[in-house]
């Protein structure tokens, strides 16, 4: 089987460099107009989870391989044993019931990004894009409001309590908090884009690392 990497997923506003910031702008990004266009059965917006992309191989029903990008994780290993626990945790709770192919997903815990789920020691949990999200963190809200950058805007920006954008992954666990950002999934094409909190000029907390290539 041939192996790919996690495609890279952009905002779907066009983002520039402002005051040292680069930040999303009102402009759509030309090939994104689907994500504000697309009817409910056409679009999905789910909860974007904050950890490391990690894909599955299944073949013949068992999963013959895992992968962090395209590094095989073996599973004996020396610093990556925590990717391993989160796909068997996930096996056991039945995230990993897929036909035979590559899945896409996201491995979240303890070891990650300083654990904003809150998830014990060795709770590690590889979470599928195509499956569990779609079924369990999908934002039922999304096609019942303007698709427009100031609404967007204000629904991350204000607190949950005055109707902003909440983890469902966390409401799941009672645990009212900010999720990372949300994924638009093209359920007719499979393209997929993104947008997080940091992505806004009003955002005051950390934001991720930016790359030279990346800004454009």
């Amino acid at each position: 089987m041939n192996i790919k990497d996690m495609i890279k997923i952009e905002s779907p506003f066009k983002r520039k460099m402002i005051d040292g910031i680069y930040v999303v702008t009102p402009e759509i990004e030309e090939g994104y107009e689907w994500v504000f266009e697309g009817k409910e059965d056409e679009v999905l917006c789910t909860e974007k989870l904050d950890g490391t992309d990690v894909s599955i191989i299944i073949q013949d029903g068992s999963i013959v391989s895992v992968w962090n990008r395209t590094e095989r994780i073996p599973f004996f290993n020396k610093g990556k044993k925590f990717i391993i626990e989160a796909v068997l945790n996930s096996y056991e709770r039945g995230y990993c019931n897929l036909t035979d192919g590559q899945y896409f997903g996201e491995v979240i815990g303890s070891k990650l990004q300083n654990n904003p789920y809150k998830l014990d020691e060795h709770e590690h949990l590889w979470i599928p894009f195509n499956s569990y999200c779609r079924e369990h963190l999908a934002y039922k809200s999304y096609h019942k409001y303007p698709k427009t950058f100031e609404n967007i805007s204000e629904w991350f920006r204000l607190p949950i309590a005055e109707g902003g954008i909440f983890s469902l992954f966390m409401r799941r666990k009672h645990i009212e908090q900010k999720p990372e950002g949300v994924v638009f999934h093209n359920l007719k094409t499979g393209q997929m884009a993104k947008l997080r909190l940091d992505m806004f000029d009003w955002h005051k907390g950390r934001r991720h690392k930016i790359k030279e290539n990346e800004k454009r």
